[in-house]
Formats: C-alpha cells, sequence, structure tokens
C-alpha cells in the first residue's frame, strides 16, 4: 500500500436501502505519521464504555444466614478471597477484573413516610442508579433523580449515533399506577435522563438490531426481507467487497470477523423468530416474536448486540435490567423448580435460602459470556474488556424482609485504566453506595460532580 495521509473517518459506514452499518477500528481510520491518540479514531477510542446492570431484589448471601455462610460476599478482603462458597464463584476466571464492594446501602430505596411502606418493589429499580429517593405518586408528575448512565451519557455520549441504550428482559409497563401509589415507571426502568424523564427500555433483540444497524426504511420493508431470510449484509455486498479492496490484509480480516458477527447475532434472532411463530406452544405467551423463551439465550443475545455496539462505537453506554421483583419466573439453569418471587422470600430455612443463591448464580454465571465476548475484540492496542466499566448490583439487600442495607455491588472491567480490580472491598456500615458510584465518576472524568443522591463523600478501595 502507498503511505499516504488519505484514511477513513472514524465514522465511516456502509449504506443501503434503509440499512446503516458503522465500522469497527480499522488501521486504515489512522492517517500515517500521526499519532493516534490526536487522532479522531484514537480520541473514540479512549472513551470508557459504560455499562449498568441491575439484578433485582438482592441476593441470598445478604441475608443473616447468607451472610455468615459467605452466599455473596466473600469472608476475606483484599485479593486473597474465596469464591468457592459463594454465587460469584462463575466470575473466577475473571478475578483480576472483578472488584466485590459489600456492606454499602441503598437507602433511598426505604419507606420514608407512612404512606410508603410496602412500596420496596415500585421504588428498587428507580433507586439502583440514581440513589435519589422516588417522589410517591401514581401519575406522570414522577419524580427520582438523573442516573448515572446519563450523567455519563450528557458528557461523553453525545458524539456517537446512539448516544445511550436501555435494555430489559422482562415485560415493561410504564404507564399508569401498580402499587401502593407508585407509577409503574419506577420499577420498569433504571435509566433516568434527568429526575422527571425516565428512559424506555428495549426487551425485544430484533428491536435493538434494527435499532443499530437500521435495518428497513418501513416495516413492510423490514417484513419482507425477513421474509426471504436475507441478512442486512445482503444489501451491502457491493460495499463491503470494494472496502475490502482498498484496506489492508489485517484490516480485511478484521471485518470480515466484525461481518461474521453481526451475521450470526442476526441468524440467531431469525431462528427465534421462526421458532416462536411457529404455533408451538410457548414458555412466554404474548412476548415478541424476537424475545426467547430461555433466560440465558435471552441474556447472551443482548449481550452480543452490546459487543456489537461497542466496536462500531456505535454507542457507548448501556443500562441492562435483567428483571422484576415481583417476576415468578422460573430459572430452569438454577436448578431450582421455584419461581424467583417466592424463592426471594426464603424465610430463615438453610435449604430455601440455598435455593435462591443457586438462582443467584445462575443469573451471575452469564457474566463471563459477556466479559469473554468483550476480551476477545480488540481496538487498537487493547480489548474491550480493558476499556469497559460494568456496574452489577441491586438496590435490594435481604429479599426476605425487603431491607436495603448490605446491597450486593460488583465492578467489572478495565475501564481504561480507571478500575483495577482482583480485590473484595468491605464498606464500614452504613456507607451509601452512591459514594462507590461518585468516586467512579469522578474516575470517569466527571470530576464537577460533587455529590450523587445520598452520597456523603468518596469511597476508598483501600483495604486493611
Amino acid at each position: 500500500m502507498i503511505l499516504t495521509r488519505k484514511h477513513l473517518s472514524r465514522r465511516t459506514a456502509l449504506k443501503g436501502l434503509g440499512v446503516t452499518v458503522a465500522l469497527p477500528l480499522l488501521d486504515s481510520m489512522i492517517p500515517v505519521q500521526t499519532l493516534f491518540a490526536q487522532t479522531a479514531a484514537g480520541r473514540a477510542a479512549s472513551r470508557t464504555r459504560l455499562v449498568c446492570i441491575e439484578q433485582v431484589h438482592g441476593a441470598a448471601g445478604c441475608s443473616p444466614f447468607g451472610a455468615t455462610h459467605y452466599l455473596w460476599a466473600p469472608k476475606d478482603t483484599g485479593a486473597n478471597y474465596d469464591l468457592s462458597p459463594s454465587s460469584l464463584l462463575p466470575l473466577e476466571p475473571f478475578r483480576k477484573h472483578l472488584t466485590i464492594v459489600s456492606n454499602t446501602d441503598a437507602r433511598m430505596a426505604e419507606a420514608m413516610a407512612p404512606a410508603e411502606v410496602g412500596g420496596d418493589h415500585f421504588r428498587s429499580s428507580a433507586v439502583m442508579y440514581t440513589h435519589s429517593h422516588p417522589k410517591l405518586t401514581e401519575g406522570s408528575d414522577v419524580h427520582v433523580g438523573t442516573s448515572l448512565d446519563q450523567f455519563y451519557v450528557q458528557r461523553f455520549g453525545k458524539d456517537t449515533a446512539i448516544p445511550s441504550m436501555q435494555l430489559s428482559i422482562e415485560p415493561v409497563d410504564q404507564s399508569g399506577g401498580c402499587a401502593y401509589g407508585y407509577a409503574c415507571v419506577y420499577t420498569d426502568t433504571i435509566s433516568w435522563a434527568t429526575p422527571t424523564e425516565p428512559l424506555p427500555m428495549v426487551r425485544d433483540p430484533r428491536m435493538v438490531f434494527e435499532l443499530l444497524f437500521g435495518a428497513g426504511g418501513t416495516e413492510q420493508q423490514r417484513a419482507e426481507r425477513r421474509a426471504t431470510d436475507k441478512s442486512i449484509l445482503d444489501l451491502l455486498t457491493e460495499q463491503m467487497s470494494s472496502l475490502m479492496k482498498s484496506v489492508s490484509a489485517s484490516d480485511r480480516r478484521r471485518l470480515d470477523q466484525y461481518s461474521t458477527n453481526i451475521r450470526e447475532v442476526e441468524q440467531r434472532i431469525q431462528r427465534i423468530e421462526a421458532r416462536n411463530t411457529s404455533g408451538e406452544t410457548r414458555e412466554l405467551p404474548g412476548a415478541p416474536a424476537g424475545v426467547p423463551d430461555s433466560f440465558e439465550e435471552h441474556v447472551k443475545l443482548m449481550f452480543d448486540l452490546q459487543v456489537l455496539a461497542f466496536a462500531s462505537d456505535t454507542t457507548r453506554v448501556f443500562s441492562f435490567k435483567f428483571g422484576r421483583d415481583g417476576s415468578g419466573r422460573v430459572y430452569p439453569a438454577s436448578g431450582v423448580p421455584t419461581g424467583f418471587h417466592n424463592a426471594s422470600h426464603h424465610g430463615v430455612a438453610e435449604k430455601t435460602i440455598r435455593e435462591f443463591a443457586a438462582i443467584n448464580q445462575s443469573h451471575v454465571a452469564l457474566l463471563p459470556y459477556f466479559l469473554e465476548k468483550l476480551q476477545s475484540t480488540t481496538e487498537g492496542d487493547a480489548s474491550l474488556l480493558d476499556k469497559t466499566l460494568i456496574f452489577y448490583g441491586s438496590p435490594m439487600a435481604n429479599a426476605n424482609v425487603h431491607n436495603h442495607r448490605n446491597c450486593p455491588l460488583l465492578i467489572m472491567g478495565g475501564g481504561n485504566g480507571v478500575h483495577q480490580g482482583g480485590t473484595h472491598v468491605r464498606a464500614a456500615d452504613d456507607t451509601p453506595m452512591a459514594n462507590v458510584m461518585l468516586t467512579m465518576m469522578h474516575r470517569l472524568g466527571l470530576d464537577d460532580i460533587k455529590t450523587f443522591g445520598d452520597s456523603t463523600g468518596e469511597f476508598s478501595f483501600a483495604t486493611a
């Protein structure tokens, strides 16, 4: 190749009829004899990706029995902790990318007036990433706080095609009241653009795919293309072929892998839709055709879509809600036949507490899939795992009694150097979880934010 200063823009995309496929970072996007960090591509690559995940309704390890048997937080702090008794055991291969923070509180989810008693289910999700107390209302005058992900979007997410995306696994209904005087939107989203502006969450992988790749100009065009089993990439064959001829061998390999990943995700969605429209009885009657009946399949598909979005820099921010507090869903992979909500109200019996711990572990076991995908996807000189910061936690602690003290919280990924894992930190009693989030917000570049929710100051990750 002849060395010139001509190069592809980082925002180069392949476009067809109603289709836009952004590209991953290529060597051809870096001008020769120019420092990478000083290029548009380099500046984009330096931005941390952020994922905020809610595991609803606490953890068995936050009950008195679970805490003393280390079913969530390990016995030892620091680096030499043992995960074997814990629901976190599946994360053992990624412990160097993992920080366990135990004994922090989500007190803003507690009842603060007699009229609020009993409404924990309908406050918790709204508190998870805002740490503000929701206003008691069933009307449109909802009020809580701006969420962590949206503070980041306001500062660093405006130069991507999609500032952020909000995903969910369970159905959501953001209209009207739910119970105990609370609007449904409080329990149906974890992402708030402003204290009065909840962001809708997308449950259907097909919808996520088409938001990312703009597949089909109209619903009729999309339906016609799906009926032929064609890929969106089939609409871009000539453009892809032309691009392949103009880039280096390493870029061709990267493009081939990227297009293979897009096609594989699209084919999985097509197979799910075919299965769900075949007339066979569904485990999730009424769910959109693109929603898998399998929880594990659904979560993995959503994780794969996030990796594609990060690789193409289509968006850098996701919030992801794993469920709903009151869900009766059964998780066969956990080996527990009891529905989620009933299992969470386990009383004080060891057997039922351990069953809820098994459900917690089956959820945590999906995180390594995501971490592996991020780790195997490179951008410039680092993996996406090195460039991503992931929060995973719950605003509930001991679900059996609906308390919000000693809540589960994990931090994963490298975050472009802002996070060093491999440790368990136990907070002092009465420490707000908001302190941890405020500290990480500062590390992410939001230094001017002095308080967040009910934060009382910075959090120290030092261990004795």
